[in-house]
C-alpha cells in the first residue's frame, strides 16, 4: 500500500517529544517597530533639544554679554589727594583694593580651591559631578542643603546675579559660568573671583581683607591667615573672627583639613596651623587729618557726579589742601583753645562712666573710632588713680599723666583731681609715649580757614574742636556776628565815596537818634585819622563813616564783597551786628591783598577716572569787586593794624601782612582775618551756644595766637614776597606825630598800642581841619614820598590837602544819611576788637 502524501493542507501532530516551533515575525512588521521607536526617541531628543534651547533662551535674554566683562570694573575707592600727591582720604560703599593674580599668595590660592572648588583647574565651568551629587544629597533631605557652585559660578552670580536661590537663577548661573571659562583662563578667572568677593567688615576682596584683619597684603599672609580668608565667602558674617571667632576658629580648620587632604600641606604643617590662634591684627583706621575738609570735598563730588559714582567708581580727585599746612591748623587750633582752657582755670566737671552705668573695661569712647597721631587731643579714660599718677586709655592705648603734666590746675594730688570712670581731655606726647598732658574741654569751638590769594585754592581747613563729637563745619556753616571784622566793608564804602587814609574824623561822644555808641574802652581821643582810627578799631569813627555814606550802601559793599547774609539796613550793622561764616569772610579779605580781584574758594582741581580720563576741571573764578587804587587804600588800613593797631602782635612775624580783629558783644565771638600777600587765613572762636568767652577773651587774645602760628609756617621760606605795589622797601603810613609805641597792657590782652595822635587845633566847631598830607605807598603813582616836617596847622607846599571831616559839638551830630527811624537801638552793640 502506497504511503500517503502530506499536501500543502497537511498539519504535522506534534508528537510529545518535539519542542515547538517560534513564530517568526514578518520582516515588514519589524521595520514598522523599529521606525515607531526612532521616531519616538527623536521627538524626546527634539523636545529636549527644544526645551533646552528655549530655557537657555529665557534665561540667557536678560543676562550681560560675556564681552561685557572684559570692560568690567568692580566697585573701587575714590582717593583724595592733596596738591603734592599725597593722599588724604577716600569714599567708597564697597572698599575693594583691586591687585593681580600674582599678588594674591600661592598658599592662599590653594586654601580657596580646596574649601571652594577642588577641579578649579579642570572643569569647564561646571562640575558635573558635584552638581548630581548636590541634587541627589538635597533630594533625600528634603531641602537645598548643598551647594554645587564652582568658583566661575560664584564669580558669576556675584557679579551679574541676585542672591536667589531659585532654579532660574542656576540655570543663568550655569550658563554665564560656561560664557566665562571659554573667554577667560583660569588665572584671570582667579583674580576677578579674588578681587570681587565680600569678605565682611565691609571689605571686598582679598587684598582689601588682608589688610583689614591682618594689616598685611594678600601676597604676604601665612598659611593660617590664608585659611582663615578662604573661609570667609561662605558666610562672611557667620564666619566673622570679628563677630563669630570661635565659628570663625573651626571653619579655618576645616580649611586646614581641606588643604591637608588634598595633599597640599603636611600632616605636621595642617595640625600645627590648627593649634594656632586666628591672629588677627585688625588694621583701626587712622583719623583723617582733615575731615571737615573731606567732608566739604565729597557734598561737591556728590553734588557734581552723583553719589553712585563717587563712592563706587574708583575717581581720582586732586584737591588743593596742603597737608603739611592742615596739620599746622590742626595743632594750632587745639593748642589754642587749651590755651583759653588754661587762662579760665580748671572748672573739673567730668563726665563719670561709672555713674551712668557702664564698665571701664567695655566703654568706648567716640574719638577712639579712629586711631589718634601723636601729638593729638583725644579723650581718655581714667582707669585707676594713685596719689601721683593717673593712670588712663585711649582705646586700647595706655597712658600715664603725672603731678607735671597737671600742674596748671592747681591742684596737686590726683585724687582730688580725678576719680576713676571720669573722661578726661588730654594732649598726647608728641614723641609717641604714653604720656599725656591733662587739658580741659568746656565746650568752647574754634575754627580756621587758609585759602590762596592767586588760585583760591583752600589750603587748610578746621571746623571744629573734635569731628568724632561734631561735624558741624563751622568754617563753612556757621554765620556768627563779626564785630570789628565787618569795619573793612564800611572803611571800603567810604573810600568809594572819597574818604583817604588821612583824612581827619572826631572820635567823640555821639547819638543817632535813641542810638548812642560808644567804644570798646569807654572812652574818646578827639581828632584822629582815619587810619589810627582802623588800627585801633574806634567804634565812633567807624559809625560816623557807614552814616555818612548810608550804612545801605555799605551792605551793598559786602554783597558785592561775596557776602551771602540777609543784612538788615540799620546803622548798629556797621559794629558787625551782622552774621557771616568764616568762609565768607576769608573770601572777602583776599580781595583786598589782590588788587580789588575776587578768586571764589575752590576745593578741587581735577577730577580724573580709574583710566586716567579727566571728567572735570575747576579753573580759577576771578571777579573784580573793587577797582586798583580802592583795594590799596584799605591795604595801607589793614597793614596799619598788624603793624601798630589790635593786631600788632602779628608784627613779630616780621614778614608784610594785613588783617581785622573782631570782637562781639559780651565776647561770645572772636575773630582774626589776615593775610600775606599770598595767602589769606580767618580764625574764629566762641562757643556753639552763644555764651561769653570770658572777660577781655578778644579777636586779639583769644583768636590771633591761633593765626600766627598758622601764618608762622605758611609763610616759611617766603621772604622776598611783597604786597602788590609794593616798592622794595616800602614804606607804612604812619598818621601818628610819633612813631607807635609798644603795644601796652590795656584791657583786651595786649591789643592796644601807645599812640600820640597828631590832633591839630581847630578854630571853630563844625569848621574843616586842615592837615599835612601823608602820601599812601600806592604802585602805578609814583614813588612815595616821606611826610616833611611842618608846624601844627600848617599846609606843606605843592601838598594836596583833602578836606578833612567835619568835627562837630557831640549833641549837634545827626546822621546826615540815615534817619533815626531806620537806627533802632539793638538789645547789644558789637565791641570793637
Amino acid at each position: 500500500m502506497e504511503p500517503r502524501r502530506l499536501g500543502r493542507s497537511h498539519r504535522l501532530v506534534d508528537g510529545p517529544d518535539r519542542p515547538p516551533r517560534p513564530q517568526r515575525v514578518p520582516p515588514n512588521r519589524r521595520r514598522k517597530l523599529a521606525g515607531k521607536f526612532t521616531f519616538f526617541a527623536l521627538l524626546a531628543l527634539a523636545v529636549t533639544t527644544g526645551s533646552l534651547a528655549g530655557l537657555t533662551l529665557v534665561y540667557s535674554v536678560d543676562l550681560p554679554q560675556i564681552h561685557d566683562l572684559e570692560r568690567y570694573r568692580p566697585s573701587t575707592t575714590t582717593d583724595l589727594y592733596d596738591q603734592k600727591g599725597r593722599i588724604i582720604g577716600s569714599f567708597a560703599l564697597e572698599r575693594r583694593v583691586i591687585v593681580n593674580y600674582d599678588d594674591f599668595s600661592p598658599v592662599l590660592r590653594q586654601a580657596v580651591i580646596s574649601i571652594e572648588d577642588k577641579t578649579f583647574e579642570s572643569h569647564w565651568g561646571i562640575n558635573t559631578m558635584r552638581v548630581v551629587g548636590a541634587v541627589w544629597h538635597d533630594l533625600r533631605n528634603k531641602g537645598r542643603v548643598q551647594g554645587a557652585s564652582t568658583l566661575t559660578m560664584q564669580l558669576a552670580r556675584n557679579l551679574f546675579l541676585s542672591a536667589d536661590r531659585t532654579p532660574a537663577r542656576k540655570v543663568q548661573e550655569a550658563y554665564l559660568a560656561i560664557q566665562i571659562e571659554r573667554a577667560f583662563t583660569k588665572q584671570q578667572i582667579f583674580t576677578l573671583y579674588g578681587n570681587q568677593i565680600y569678605l565682611g567688615s565691609g571689605q571686598y576682596g582679598f587684598e582689601a581683607g588682608a589688610e583689614y584683619y591682618f594689616s598685611k597684603h594678600a601676597k604676604d599672609v601665612t598659611l593660617t591667615e590664608a585659611a582663615l580668608l578662604a573661609g570667609l565667602p561662605k558666610g562672611p558674617s557667620a564666619y566673622s573672627p570679628l563677630l563669630n571667632p570661635e565659628k570663625a576658629l573651626r571653619r579655618r580648620n576645616l580649611v586646614l583639613s581641606e588643604m591637608e587632604s588634598d595633599g597640599v600641606i603636611s600632616h605636621l604643617a595642617a595640625e600645627q596651623a590648627r593649634n594656632a590662634s586666628l591672629g588677627l591684627h585688625v588694621a583701626q583706621p587712622e583719623e583723617s587729618i582733615a575731615p571737615w575738609f573731606q567732608e566739604e570735598v565729597r557734598r561737591e563730588l556728590e553734588k557734581r557726579f552723583g553719589a553712585e559714582q563717587v563712592h563706587e567708581a574708583g575717581l581720582r580727585v586732586e584737591t588743593t589742601l596742603d597737608v603739611d599746612l592742615q596739620q599746622v591748623a590742626n595743632h594750632a587750633v587745639g593748642d589754642g583753645l587749651a590755651a583759653y582752657e588754661r587762662r579760665h582755670g580748671w572748672k573739673g566737671k567730668l563726665e563719670n562712666v561709672l555713674n551712668q552705668g557702664m564698665a571701664i573695661e567695655t566703654y568706648e569712647h567716640p574719638d577712639w573710632a579712629a586711631k589718634s597721631r601723636p601729638g593729638d587731643y583725644a579723650h581718655a579714660l581714667v582707669v585707676d588713680v594713685e596719689p601721683n599718677e593717673i593712670h588712663a586709655r585711649v582705646g586700647a592705648e595706655e597712658l600715664v599723666l603725672v603731678p607735671a603734666d597737671w600742674t596748671w590746675t592747681g591742684v596737686r594730688s590726683a585724687a582730688a583731681l580725678v576719680k576713676p570712670g571720669d573722661v578726661i581731655y588730654v594732649h598726647l606726647a608728641a614723641d609717641g609715649s604714653p604720656k599725656a598732658t591733662l587739658e580741659q574741654d568746656s565746650g568752647v569751638q574754634g575754627s580756621l580757614m587758609a585759602v590762596d590769594n592767586t588760585t583760591g585754592d583752600v589750603l587748610a581747613m578746621v571746623g571744629g574742636r573734635d569731628y568724632a563729637l561734631s561735624q558741624f563745619n563751622r568754617a563753612t556753616q556757621a554765620a556768627r556776628q563779626t564785630g570789628s571784622s565787618f569795619k573793612p566793608y564800611v572803611y571800603t564804602a567810604a573810600v568809594e565815596d572819597g574818604a583817604r587814609p588821612e583824612d581827619i574824623v572826631v572820635d567823640g561822644p555821639v547819638s543817632f537818634g535813641s542810638y548812642t555808641p560808644h567804644n570798646y574802652e569807654n572812652d574818646y581821643k578827639g581828632a584822629m585819622t582815619l587810619v589810627n582810627a582802623f588800627a585801633e578799631s574806634r567804634n565812633i569813627p567807624a559809625l560816623k563813616l557807614a552814616a555818612r555814606v548810608g550804612i545801605r550802601k555799605v551792605i551793598e559793599v559786602a554783597h558785592r564783597f561775596g557776602v551771602t547774609t540777609n543784612i538788615p539796613a540799620y546803622l548798629p550793622v556797621a559794629l558787625g551786628a551782622a552774621e557771616i561764616t568764616l568762609q565768607e569772610q576769608v573770601q572777602s579779605y583776599s580781595v583786598f591783598p589782590n588788587d580789588g580781584l575776587r578768586v571764589r574758594p575752590r576745593l578741587i582741581r581735577k577730577v580724573s577716572n580709574a583710566d586716567g580720563i579727566t571728567l572735570w576741571e575747576d579753573p580759577p573764578a576771578v571777579d573784580e569787586v573793587i577797582d586798583q587804587q580802592t583795594a590799596r587804600t584799605m591795604m595801607t588800613l589793614l597793614r596799619a593794624v598788624t603793624a601798630h593797631g589790635t593786631g600788632a602782635a602779628a608784627a613779630t612775624l616780621n614778614h608784610p601782612l594785613g588783617g581785622k580783629t573782631g570782637t562781639t558783644s559780651d565776647f561770645t565771638n572772636a575773630w582774626f582775618l589776615g593775610f600775606s600777600p599770598s595767602i589769606t587765613c580767618g580764625v574764629w572762636v566762641g562757643f556753639d551756644s552763644n555764651q561769653t568767652l570770658g572777660e577781655k577773651e578778644t579777636g586779639a587774645r583769644a583768636a590771633l595766637p591761633i593765626w600766627m602760628t598758622w601764618m608762622k609756617a605758611a609763610i616759611a621760606g617766603k621772604d622776598d614776597e611783597q604786597f602788590l605795589g609794593d616798592e622794595k622797601e616800602p614804606p607804612l603810613l604812619k598818621a601818628s606825630a610819633t612813631p607807635p609805641g609798644k603795644p601796652g597792657t590795656a584791657p583786651g590782652g595786649g591789643e592796644r598800642a601807645t599812640m600820640v595822635n597828631a590832633i591839630l587845633p581847630v578854630k571853630a566847631p563844625g569848621a574843616p581841619i586842615k592837615v599835612a598830607a601823608v602820601p599812601l605807598s600806592m604802585a602805578g603813582h609814583g614813588k612815595p614820598l616821606a611826610a616833611p616836617a611842618v608846624r601844627p596847622g600848617s599846609v606843606p607846599a605843592k601838598t594836596l590837602v583833602r578836606p578833612a571831616m567835619p568835627v562837630q559839638a557831640a549833641p549837634a551830630v545827626k546822621s546826615p544819611v540815615v534817619k533815626p527811624a531806620l537806627i533802632p537801638s539793638p538789645p547789644k552793640s558789637s565791641n570793637p576788637q
